[in-house]
């Protein structure tokens, strides 16, 4: 039964409204004039905007958890993908861009917009992989930023400037094959951004260390998102300045995203997108998916404060820093993503360990799941490394086989078995009851 108030976010139809007009912005970007660009959400999406007001993007993660979404629509891009002679052990997101591309059909109506341009980093394996052949087949420009330097901890003045001298190039490049000079007004005004927006994200995932959690991780989802398609626009930031705030407020009043917590659960990766529907179901038990490193890491910027807590990284406009020259931006720029806590267990899986024991400790967890997601070799590398880590910290943890974006990998049954069985280890009952 429930025994703390609930209500709904009232920014939530602002948020799909926002994600919805940004899709129908790329789609229609050429026919005023503007400029189209495609990368991942990890590009440094910032510098593309020091082309003009009018330049849009169209990020491939988030496009193909969307299309996941749509499991007749993902069933023919997989088809597609797989036809072209793409093996399923592939990222099944980049499975999904291509099969989009090679089928020339948009998820939100019309043939594939194609981009002017493809903007692409490369940490995870098959990062330069999934454009370069994307550019192949719509005959499009590429270029990519190798941000794989080692570990945040490790960073010297080399590593940071190996990255900050490959993001000065991109801009020569940029004006070379879209005809455009670059303006480094806008392009300052879209670092402020972005450095406001992940900082602003880390905050409100901070908010979840309340009991009770003022936000559950399903709809988080909805909400990180944002970040993930344009994170260095100034709606984006605003959105989650605005977004803080109705947070806050639900905390100080005591509002909760699930009424009958009495169990506070983290999970890992990416979710099998097509099924949701499970964290409803741990909802039964009382049980609060209150994010992941995914959820808070992938675009929210984290640091240790003085007293030794995770909490969102002060920007440098908050420490009085000026921004002054393209150069000096450009390696604020770069150390900031550095940062990204998303980054750091491509180097070690005991990085993300720690991360994961700090998480536990700081919003209370009871117990963790992890999804052996076969559909992103980035995200779960060492995944069972991190398994074995909290299990001997003592942390309840459990497994469940599954992909974010191929549904013929996940079994809904067997995972509710699996939830089942964790549960009465934690010694919870299902109420049968939704909050």
């Amino acid at each position: 039964m429930a025994k703390y108030p609930v209500e709904a976010l009232k920014c939530w139809k602002k948020a799909k409204e926002l994600r919805e007009q940004y899709y129908i912005n790329y789609a229609s970007a050429k026919e005023k004039g503007g400029i189209r660009w495609s990368g991942s959400a990890w590009a440094f999406d910032a510098i593309p905007a020091g082309l003009g007001n009018d330049v849009f993007s169209l990020t491939g993660e988030p496009y193909g958890a969307s299309v996941a979404v749509d499991r007749k629509f993902n069933k023919q891009c997989q088809d597609a993908a797989e036809s072209a002679g793409f093996a399923r052990d592939l990222c099944a997101y980049m499975r999904t861009y291509w099969g989009s591309i090679h089928l020339d059909k948009y998820l939100f109506g019309g043939p594939f917009p194609k981009p002017d341009f493809n903007f692409q980093t490369q940490i995870c394996c098959s990062h330069s992989k999934w454009y370069q052949h994307a550019s192949k087949i719509e005959k499009t420009p590429d270029f990519y930023i190798d941000v794989s330097v080692g570990p945040y901890k490790d960073l010297t003045e080399e590593r940071l400037m190996y990255v900050t001298n490959q993001g000065l190039e991109s801009i020569g490049w940029m004006e070379k094959v879209t005809g455009r000079s670059f303006d480094d007004e806008l392009f300052f005004a879209a670092v402020k951004n972005e450095m406001r927006s992940t900082s602003l994200w880390a905050e409100i995932c901070a908010l979840n260390k309340a009991r009770p959690a003022p936000l559950d991780e399903k709809t988080m989802y909805s909400l990180y998102v944002l970040a993930t398609l344009s994170k260095s626009s100034k709606w984006c930031a605003d959105f989650y300045e605005e977004c803080l705030d109705e947070v806050k407020d639900r905390v100080a009043r005591g509002i909760a995203a699930v009424g009958n917590e009495r169990c506070r659960i983290m999970s890992d990766t990416q979710p099998p997108w097509g099924f949701l529907k499970v964290f409803r179901y741990l909802e039964e038990y009382g049980a609060v998916s209150i994010g992941s490193l995914y959820t808070f890491g992938l675009e929210g910027i984290w640091e240790t404060k003085p007293d030794g807590s995770w909490g969102a990284r002060t920007t440098p406009m908050a420490q009085g820093v000026e921004f002054k020259t393209r150069e000096q931006v450009m390696r604020l720029y770069a150390e900031w993503n550095l940062s990204k806590p998303q980054f750091q267990h491509f180097y070690d899986p005991r990085l993300k360990t720690e991360m994961m024991k700090n998480m536990v400790r700081e919003w209370g967890v009871d117990g963790v799941l992890l999804h052996l997601n076969r559909g992103c070799e980035g995200l779960s590398t060492g995944i069972m490394e991190n398994r074995l880590g909290l299990a001997s910290a003592g942390i309840p943890v459990m497994t469940y086989e599954g992909n974010m974006g191929d549904e013929r990998e996940f079994d809904l049954g067997r995972t509710q078995n699996r939830v089942d069985s964790f549960m009465e280890t934690l010694g919870l009952k299902r109420d049968f009851v939704h909050a």
